[in-house]
This record gives C-alpha cells, sequence and structure tokens, in this order.
C-alpha cells in the first residue's frame, strides 16, 4: 500500500462530471478526521451551497483561483488560502470554479456522525450516518443521498 499523495493522486471513480476527487485521509488511514482532494473543471462546483450541522470544515486552496459563496457574499481565493467553515449557518458556503484552468482546493472535516446538511437554496436536507451514506430529503419528497447531489450540480442520476 503507498502513501496518498495530493500531488500525484490517484482519483477515486463516482464522482460528478467536471469533478474530481479522493479521500487522502482514509487513504492514510485515518479515522476521525476527514479529508478530500478536489480538483474542479472549468465552470464546476465542489458541491451546492450548503450548511453543515455536526461537523466543521477547513478548506486549502492548492492551485488555481476558486470562487467562494458564503454568508457574507462571494469572492475570488488566492492559491494558498485557508478558509474554516463553522458548523451552523454562519459556515454556509460553496466553492466553484469560474475560470478557465483547474483548481485543486483540500477540505478537511471533522467526522461526526450522524450529520445534517442543508441546501439553504432549495430547502433540502441531507441526514449523513457514515461517510457516503445516508437519506435526502428534498422539498417533495425522500431520496437517495447521491441522487439529490447530482440533481443538485445539474448531473444525470443514471
Amino acid at each position: 500500500m503507498s502513501d496518498p499523495n495530493v500531488f500525484d493522486p490517484e482519483w477515486e471513480q463516482g464522482t460528478p462530471p467536471g469533478l474530481r476527487g479522493v479521500r487522502v485521509a482514509a487513504a492514510a488511514g485515518a479515522q476521525e478526521l476527514g479529508v478530500t482532494l478536489y480538483e474542479l473543471a472549468p465552470h464546476a462546483a465542489v458541491a451546492p451551497y450548503h450548511v453543515h450541522h455536526a461537523n466543521e470544515e477547513l478548506m486549502v486552496v492548492l492551485s488555481g483561483r476558486p470562487r467562494l459563496r458564503t454568508p457574507e457574499g462571494e469572492r475570488e481565493l488566492a492559491p494558498g488560502a485557508v478558509i474554516a467553515f463553522r458548523r451552523g449557518p454562519e459556515g454556509a458556503h460553496q466553492v466553484t470554479n469560474p475560470g478557465d484552468e483547474p483548481v485543486r482546493v483540500l477540505l478537511v472535516s471533522t467526522m461526526n456522525f450522524p450529520d445534517v446538511a442543508e441546501y439553504p437554496d432549495t430547502g433540502a436536507l441531507l441526514a449523513m450516518t457514515a461517510p457516503g451514506a445516508g437519506r435526502a430529503f428534498p422539498a417533495d419528497g425522500e431520496r437517495p443521498v447521491f441522487e439529490l447531489y447530482r440533481e443538485a450540480m445539474g448531473t444525470s442520476t443514471s
């Protein structure tokens, strides 16, 4: 088994179009911290605008100039920027790539479960029971977690 490397990643399969990711903390054997490397293609997003109610996150911009949306508004970030997203509404955020070059960010998270993620733009809720597991509750009924995520990102569920 080789150590994960954020500069030479082995991307995981199954991410939505325009997004590549690898859970480097899990690959390194971490149990209580989540660390995921994401690469956003031009005009892609990591996730819809959302709030975590049980977990705090920290983002490090490795390359590119992502756009960050928070309750205070939107702003461009430079490589090397370190941003904290606290639990609850004050930590709401979305990271997008408005540019023409890929963006790489490292997202660090506490791994408290269960967690509820709220999507203020749609009123949907995501109840996460474990990494990658749980149920999504959009305004029109219950659905599997990643079906709602893919819909919010504008990607197909098939």
